[in-house]
């Protein structure tokens, strides 16, 4: 290797051994970097030679004195307003990580995190020191054949019609050609936005995991002029979200509670605790829109949580947990064991 280049990594190596949030009494000296770096920093010569790499990351404002004139010289690393520090870009690899195990079949997950991981320093975050894990239940991903979603991405990205065997829900087989306008990925299912055959209008939502075949058509995909993603999410297709913001207002306990005061459910959302012997801890009111994912997540709270408001929403959840507290009457009876 060059000695430019050999330069190059080493001044690299050690910058990045130098930490950015330290207070100045804690940052390290040379003395200290190259006991540290033993076994790693690769420098034979003495300590005015780590000396003068420390002053040519100073002069390159990669990393500052922390303590001019003071003896010995301490250091910090500076961080430019556009750049990402190397930790976070680890732990933000690693979030990646999690969400593409979460979507996708372990055999290409592993494929795709070996690629993730290529050209990336290691910064001592691994799975015994970083665990990320999913705050609703984990559901397998639909089985979706990778050539389906292989043909899906490459018709899109380059604007081309889309061959397709689909078997709707209802088992029925068709063979449309699909005029691809975008991909949506809802927790572990994969649909497809698309015009079919010679329609110009509904776009469609094609389940990936419902693809029997799929393959890059001869022509152009036909664009839906009035079609946009994000305006198509807003509306509630996808049930990610709707077009209706509404006043929510709740009364709150146990780890709910809890949970609102570190994560609110809005900018605007505010929080109060509740009056002495009240059943509740905290009365919230945020807005936020009307969504399916809404309701499900409030059923799913139990009774660590009330609806006051909207009152719409409260007659739907008064309806939902009599029609489920149905299911389970007399089940403690029925299956006890029978007395004698």
């Amino acid at each position: 290797m060059a000695e430019y280049q050999i330069r190059i990594d080493r001044l690299k190596q050690l910058e990045s051994l130098i930490p950015v949030h330290l207070k100045k009494e804690d940052c390290p000296d040379s003395g200290r970097l190259l006991t540290s770096m033993a076994g790693e920093y690769e420098l034979k010569a003495s300590r005015r030679a780590i000396q003068r790499d420390l002053e040519a990351l100073v002069k390159e404002r990669r990393i500052e004195a922390v303590n001019p004139g003071g003896k010995p010289l301490r250091y910090r690393r500076l961080v430019d307003a556009e750049a990402v520090d190397p930790r976070m870009w680890d732990y933000a690899r690693r979030l990646m990580g999690s969400l593409i195990r979460d979507a996708l079949p372990e055999r290409r997950f592993e494929r795709i995190w070996t690629k993730l991981r290529e050209d990336c320093d290691e910064y001592g975050l691994g799975e015994d020191k970083l665990c990320i894990l999913s705050d609703s239940q984990r559901l397998l991903p639909a089985d979706i054949r990778e050539e389906a979603l292989a043909a899906a991405l490459e018709a899109l990205s380059r604007s081309r019609s889309l061959q397709a065997a689909y078997r709707d829900r209802d088992g029925k087989l068709s063979y449309p050609t699909l005029h691809p306008q975008a991909l949506l990925q809802r927790g572990p299912r994969i649909y497809l936005f698309a015009l079919k055959n010679e329609e110009s209008e509904p776009v469609r939502m094609y389940a990936l995991h419902r693809f029997i075949r799929a393959k890059l058509g001869d022509g152009a995909a036909r664009i839906a002029e009035s079609f946009n993603l994000k305006e198509a999410i807003r509306k509630g297709q996808g049930d990610f979200a709707g077009d209706r913001q509404i006043e929510l207002d709740l009364r709150v306990r146990g780890y709910v509670a809890e949970l609102l005061r570190d994560c609110p459910l809005s900018e605007d959302q505010r929080i109060e605790d509740e009056p002495d012997g009240s059943a509740f801890g905290a009365r919230v009111r945020a807005t936020v829109p009307d969504t399916g994912q809404l309701l499900r997540w409030v059923l799913g709270c139990g009774d660590n949580v009330e609806v006051l408001g909207p009152t719409k929403l409260r007659d739907v959840l008064t309806s939902q947990t009599t029609k489920a507290a149905a299911l389970y009457e007399g089940t403690a009876s029925s299956l006890s064991p029978a007395s004698e």
